[in-house]
């Protein structure tokens, strides 16, 4: 297992600070997601269905034609790599350690990718490419005619992991993803807030889609979790919103970051970077002050997410302000 950002109990255990204490900044996700209401008490007592109104909300919601939902975009980036035969896989780093990884224990050969894929001979010696858009944790963005050229040009796969792009929809290729070997994921878990609910999308051709819901078998997403993402999906009024606040809150924590002599080096809506070679001596100097961070060793790097409100905001400051120079 790899390690991830929110692992709040394990750092409560390692530096003595109760599990109430903390302020986590470690993962990336709304501080104040989707409001869920209360749920109806045959979501928990009947089999879920595919006609209950999920897939078209979703279909809606990202402008795209064909969607199966999974249990978090996680699931398919464990069984995608299953689809193929062993082949020359590109997945551009940094970037989430997941799919490099599950493309490995599938029997791919993995190549590290630079973000700015100025190697266009290397391009054209994949069979796939994997990036994600925005990157995490680099926050790098891509010009979505760019994307389609490199789509274009592979003749394989290209695999877009959107699980960042709500705040910017406009940069999506969920519109593009029937065309033949585009591969778009998207899940509920960060811009939504609704990551505990474990609900994804794969949008791509009806075809591969169909061999996807084959390895997951049925159920992949259970009744609750499908009740509230429907709920959640037709709410265009919350996420629009949502939208303007939440690139305005990644401004302000760039802006606060820059203040203490911490200028991020990429980010986006949700979280802002930063690369230093202090990175684990501030990770360290932070938890003890009950504030969780995500720490890269390679590069060295700390990634925040966002305070949710004005004492959480006061309590970054004061604490960035206490970090020795």
């Amino acid at each position: 297992m790899l390690e991830h950002g929110g692992r709040l109990r394990a750092a409560a255990r390692q530096y003595g600070i109760p599990l109430a204490d903390w302020l986590d900044l470690s993962t990336g996700i709304n501080p104040d997601g989707w409001p869920v209401p209360s749920i109806p008490a045959e979501t928990w007592t009947r089999l879920p269905e595919d006609d209950d109104g999920l897939m078209e909300a979703a279909r809606a919601c990202y402008g795209a034609r064909h969607l199966l939902p999974v249990a978090g975009s996680q699931a398919a980036i464990q069984v995608l790599p299953r689809l193929r035969p062993p082949c020359r896989v590109g997945v551009v780093a940094p970037g989430y350690a997941e799919h490099a990884h599950a493309w490995r224990q599938a029997g791919h050969e993995v190549v590290a990718v630079g973000a700015a894929l100025d190697d266009r001979d290397l391009l054209d010696g994949l069979d796939v490419l994997v990036l994600i858009h925005p990157n995490n944790p680099s926050g790098r963005t891509y010009a979505p005619a760019i994307l389609l050229e490199w789509r274009a040009r592979l003749g394989g796969w290209l695999v877009v992991d959107e699980a960042f792009m709500d705040a910017t929809p406009e940069s999506s290729l969920a519109a593009h993803s029937h065309q033949p070997g585009l591969i778009v994921l998207r899940s509920l878990g960060k811009f939504f807030g609704l990551a505990g609910a474990r609900v994804g999308f794969v949008l791509a051709e009806a075809a591969l889609l169909e061999r996807l819901r084959d390895l997951l078998g049925p159920w992949a997403v259970c009744g609750p979790a499908r009740h509230v993402a429907t709920l959640a999906l037709r709410d265009a009024a919350w996420q629009a919103a949502a939208r303007p606040k939440l690139i305005a809150a990644g401004a302000r924590l760039a802006d606060v970051l820059a203040h203490h002599g911490l200028p991020p080096d990429g980010g986006c809506a949700l979280f802002q970077r930063v690369e230093t070679a202090r990175a684990g001596e501030i990770h360290a100097a932070l938890a003890r002050r009950g504030i969780l961070t995500r720490r890269f060793e390679h590069p060295a790097s700390l990634r925040f997410g966002l305070p949710k409100n004005a004492s959480e905001w006061a309590r970054l400051d004061a604490a960035l302000a206490h970090l020795r120079p």
